[in-house]
């Protein structure tokens, strides 16, 4: 499994979020659909106001999914004409002479009714948390007033048009303090179901520690996370910075992971047109073209910070497309929103997830024209495909803002200061923060649940049981095991086949992880035909790992493809033979291969490696070698000894990472990233037979295109000057395995075309549902559409023509000039994980002794996406 797939679960929940408003001079009007049987009450704050009564019943309503408080939901007994509205935070207070015969009823707009039973046990004051499941928010079709137009179309009109004002990238700078917390559990089970399954038996503590006053359900918490840092930013020219003071990890112990848990790669703006969830983006309910995605209501006003507000409930018009449902309140002088709950559609096309949910607020900054956000929340759901009933995991992280100052010309100076080059700068102290510190510098204080939760964790973290399943869990996604200072694997590589070698047994070992700054690897091998043995080993020492800096050095005498390249099934290892076409055979060759890299990368997004390579190469029948290899007196020879030093330069503006211990992982990147790479071949250098020089240049991106999806493209180039074999060429990449492959030409295969002069493309476009949303019944398997495009023009010079293109047992090919192209669709999404590629090779056309089914094929894959 690559890194990047082994990464992923850890950073799915990794988004937005932010502090409670403190309400003020809030009034109260019931909504008369939620509350008909107490329409005869003409008390403001209570239905039957009860003054210095016994009993007093106090709680908060809250989100189920956010665990934020309802603004306004009403609480009442229904027989005994008792109850209140909660406050804008969702809390309430009820007095009551006794405690009525009758249940407590909990109701707010856009939520399903909670009846709860209240009982005397003999006290005189109870509290309680209350939450409320999001009620289905189909809306019906608006009714149209007399000037002919939807009352929320008209207000929805009016926010678009105040956008630009209420956009807080519109500041010209700002900076505040934000203090984050990331929680990951394992939600959806009970004490029996803790102790019927034998792997979590032993965590059945956890509901001894829980609050039994909440209605939440119990989880197991796995991970928790807590920063505080300073936050800058300015519009013009567009930089930001952000200052880690603090930092408390609990359950997973990589200090890389906290620079990303801040505040800088975490912001969601509603006023923005789109909306990221994971990698994809949602079109916002305020977005300029809204109404042409969303159904909207009015349902209610009410009065906050002085100002009136409007609650409006929106809703997708269409079933699949990427909305959400859910309501916001909106100030009705500057339209600016004052908070915003929503959820991702039940039936938007995302995967891995049965609910994620968006929670912003926002409050006036002095002159109250500006609205700021001061409090941000993501929730996701995470579920295995069909399997909804089973255990799955709870994502949750907040973020609230304080110290919130605009327009300060300190912003600019620290922005400004030359002493830092990082967009990021964690503060050497900030782990070792006490417990006491956190408590008096916490912006908001921990619940009873949250405190037990800290407990929890550390508690879980040292069980000698979670160690076990840790490792184990390590173990099957990268195949390797820590045992001392050795590691052990990987276990996939143990054993292959191939015509040469016969079966092929292979054991690899290398230093673990108590080696922090350097890794070591080797391998011994052993074919039961050929009856030869093949090793190899490998080291990296990180000099410097911000900005990074390694040197890096291999060495193989073993079988070697030659032509293996990214994302590729290579031949080593048990799943080859599984996956390769029939009837095409296997080009090999033995490879003595040696090489350093020298690898430095900059605070400015360039990096460059310098490159010593040396190689001695001898193919196996299919490839020929016979008046095609010289040595380095020009003698016919069975090998290619080369020598060469390259340097490749890169440069992707502001790409970030997630730093493993020595391999790391890239996130997302919204710019081009451009690689250019020139390489001279030395003859006479340790026997090397060839001078020569060769260029490649590309440039590749991921684009997110909303509605229409994500499209990722990569343009190529390159150049080589010299009369060289075939090994020193261009060998275009192709695939003979029925495993796709994102980055070859999956209809060609290996050293089928030769080229020393190319240029091509390969885009691939993700539309998702497209279609499929169209037809009802695949419509609810979530199915996705793809098209794909890939192409290459080549000449080969007449000088390698005549050297590499002779009647041989294996004829090479040439472009000749003409475009190589193939065209593919399918489905992807399939169970969430497979993919189909349907591909046709377009030109060159077919020659007389080539099968058509070479022109045509379908392969399979496994991606794990949202």
């Amino acid at each position: 499994m690559s890194i990047k797939t082994s990464l992923l679960f850890i950073f799915l929940f990794i988004f937005c979020l932010p502090t409670r408003a403190q309400t003020t001079d809030t009034t109260r009007r019931v909504d008369t659909t939620h509350t008909q049987i107490l329409t005869d009450s003409t008390h403001k704050d209570t239905i039957k106001a009860v003054i210095a009564q016994p009993f007093v019943i106090n709680g908060k309503v809250e989100d189920m999914n956010t665990s934020e408080g309802i603004p306004f939901a009403v609480v009442y007994f229904p027989h005994a004409m008792i109850g209140t509205t909660a406050d804008m935070d969702g809390k309430f207070s009820v007095l009551a002479d006794s405690i009525p015969n009758d249940s407590l009823r909990i109701s707010a707009m856009g939520y399903k009714t909670v009846n709860k039973w209240v009982v005397n046990n003999g006290k005189h004051e109870y509290n309680f948390i209350i939450e409320l499941e999001r009620a289905n928010n189909q809306l019906k079709e608006a009714v149209i007033t007399a000037s002919g137009e939807d009352p929320g179309v008209i207000l929805m009109r009016k926010i678009i048009a105040h956008k630009p004002n209420n956009d807080p990238d519109r500041i010209d700078n700002y900076s505040y303090e934000a203090y984050n917390r990331l929680e990951a559990d394992l939600q959806r089970l009970n004490k029996s179901q803790f102790q019927k399954i034998p792997l979590l038996k032993n965590y059945s503590f956890i509901f001894d520690n829980l609050d039994t006053v909440s209605e939440s359900k119990p989880y197991l918490p796995l991970y928790m996370t807590e920063t505080l840092s300073d936050y800058f930013f300015t519009r013009k020219p567009k930089k930001q910075r952000e200052f880690i003071k603090a930092s408390m990890v609990k359950g997973v112990n990589n200090e890389n992971i906290v620079k990303y848990l801040g505040t800088l790669y975490q912001n969601v703006n509603v006023y923005k047109n789109y909306i990221p969830v994971f990698d994809k983006k949602f079109i916002s309910p305020i977005s300029n073209d809204g109404i042409f995605y969303y159904r909207y209501k009015i349902k209610d006003t009410q009065t906050v910070y002085g100002h009136r507000i409007i609650l409006v409930q929106f809703a997708p018009k269409r079933a699949g497309e990427s909305c959400f449902e859910g309501d916001f309140w909106v100030a009705d002088t500057t339209f600016a929103i004052q908070r915003i709950s929503m959820d991702v559609s039940k039936l938007a096309n995302i995967n891995w997830v049965d609910r994620i949910s968006l929670y912003q607020e926002f409050a006036p900054m002095g002159d109250d024209d500006t609205w700021f956000c001061i409090k941000d929340k993501f929730i996701a759901n995470f579920t295995i495909y069909g399997a909804q009933k089973l255990p799955g995991f709870i994502g949750r992280k907040t973020t609230t803002y304080h110290k919130i100052k605009l327009n300060d010309p300190k912003t600019q100076a620290v922005l400004n200061d030359p002493q830092y080059k990082d967009d990021i700068i964690k503060a050497d102290s900030a782990k070792h923060m006490s417990d006491d510190w956190w408590i008096n510098n916490r912006p908001d204080s921990l619940s009873k649940n949250e405190k037990a939760i800290y407990k929890m964790v550390d508690t879980i973290n040292n069980m000698p049981i979670t160690t076990v399943y840790k490792n184990t869990i390590t173990f099957l996604a990268s195949g390797v095991k820590d045992i001392g200072w050795l590691q052990l694997g990987p276990y996939y590589y143990l054993y292959s086949n191939n015509p040469v070698e016969g079966n092929r047994f292979r054991i690899s070992l290398g230093t673990s992880r108590k080696l922090k700054d350097a890794h070591f690897t080797g391998f011994l091998a052993y074919g039961d035909r050929d009856k030869e043995f093949k090793y190899g080993a490998s080291g990296l020492w990180v000099l410097n790992r911000a900005p990074r800096m390694t040197i890096y050095g291999y060495y193989a005498h073993d079988i070697n493809q030659r032509t293996n390249y990214y994302d590729q099934v290579g031949s080593d290892n048990i799943f080859s033979t599984l996956f390769r076409k029939s009837g095409i055979p296997w080009k090999l060759a033995f490879s003595d291969d040696k090489r350093i890299e020298f690898y430095k990368e900059y605070h400015s997004g360039f990096s460059h490696k310098l490159i010593l390579q040396h190689t001695n190469f001898t193919p196996f029948a299919p490839l020929p070698s016979t008046d095609i290899f010289v040595d380095k007196d020009n003698n016919p020879s069975k090998n290619v000894i080369s020598s060469e030093i390259g340097l490749e330069l890169r440069y992707a503006y502001k790409e970030k990472y997630i730093e493993g211990l020595y391999k790391r992982a890239r996130l997302a990147n919204k710019w081009p990233i451009l690689k250019f790479e020139i390489t001279a071949g030395m003859k006479g250098v340790l026997n090397s037979a060839y001078e020569y020089k060769k260029m490649r240049f590309s440039v590749s991106e991921s684009i997110n295109i909303p509605p229409l999806g994500h499209l990722y493209y990569n343009l190529f180039a390159g150049k080589y000057f010299g009369k060289l074999p075939y090994s020193l060429l261009e060998i275009h990449p192709g695939n003979e395995y029925y495993y796709y492959n994102k980055y070859a030409f999956q209809m060609m295969n290996n050293y089928e075309f030769l080229s020393d002069e190319y240029c091509g493309f390969n885009i691939e476009h993700n539309i998702g549902g497209g279609v499929f949303n169209r037809i009802p019944l695949l419509k609810k398997l979530k199915w996705r559409q793809f098209w794909t495009a890939k192409g290459v023009v080549g000449t080969l010079s007449k000088a390698n023509q005549e050297l590499n293109l002779r009647p041989t047992d294996f004829p090479f090919r040439t472009l000749k000039g003409q475009p190589y192209l193939e065209l593919g669709t399918g489905i992807s999404n399939i169970f969430q994980v497979f993919r189909i590629d349907f591909v046709w090779r377009v030109n060159p056309k077919p020659i007389s002794e080539e099968a058509k089914s070479k022109y045509f094929g379908i392969f399979g894959s496994a991606n794990f996406e949202f």
